[in-house]
């Protein structure tokens, strides 16, 4: 498996790129996957030219092609005017609006208040929920009195959990350990309930069918 790491710091030394390395290391722990880390403030030039001509130059198509074939996402932006980066942003909207779909992927963000924490949800949760990623239930935001204090790495440790889980079950499935499709059968009133795993899912349909009769 392949985890990559999208991260939009600008510094060097980045605390984005700090964060995003944390999260990879604990997401690699939990699963077999090889690591690939994605500088965007190397790309910059390119994507702006790629705005403009509509072809991605070779670093960035190789970006590009690396997010695309990845098994699992970490996408990490520093906060600028309450949302996400410019040039984070850019890159996502020069990715193919297909790559992303099914994709796991862990959100994550810096920021120098922690006032800036609900970024993941009003920014990067919809942003990649658009593209139809499948975001796990735990982003990450890291302020700068976070470093060192109580509290960052069990998060970090929890949304790396969340991905590693997601990441190992697709490529069980992928190998046929688990059923990649589940089988439908007929019931009563031409209803079909879908098995697999040891569990039924009723359609929705089928339960208001069910209120509707009470």
């Amino acid at each position: 498996m392949k985890l990559v790491v999208v991260s939009a710091g600008l510094s060097v030394p980045s605390s984005t790129r700090l964060l995003g390395d944390r999260l990879a290391n604990a997401t690699a722990e939990r699963t077999s996957a090889d690591v690939q880390v994605v500088e965007l403030r190397d790309l910059a030039v390119e994507i702006a030219h790629n705005f403009t001509n509509g072809f991605p130059g070779p670093a960035l198509g190789a970006a590009l092609e690396a997010v695309a074939s990845a098994d699992g996402l970490i996408v990490v932006t520093p906060v600028f005017s309450a949302s996400y980066s410019g040039l984070f942003k850019s890159f996502f909207d020069v990715l193919d609006p297909e790559a992303l779909a099914g994709k796991p992927v862990l959100v994550a963000a810096t920021g120098g208040s922690a006032r800036h924490s609900l970024v993941l949800e009003h920014a990067l949760r919809p942003l990649f929920s658009y593209l139809r990623a499948v975001v796990v239930p735990t982003g990450v935001y890291a302020a700068s009195e976070d470093w060192g204090a109580e509290g960052l790495v069990e998060r970090i440790d929890r949304a790396a959990g969340e991905l590693a889980g997601l990441m190992n079950g697709l490529a069980a499935g992928r190998s046929g350990s688990v059923p990649v499709s589940l089988p439908t059968q007929p019931t009563q009133g031409g209803a079909e309930l879908v098995r697999g795993g040891g569990f039924e899912v009723v359609p929705f349909e089928q339960q208001l069918a069910a209120l509707r009769s009470e």
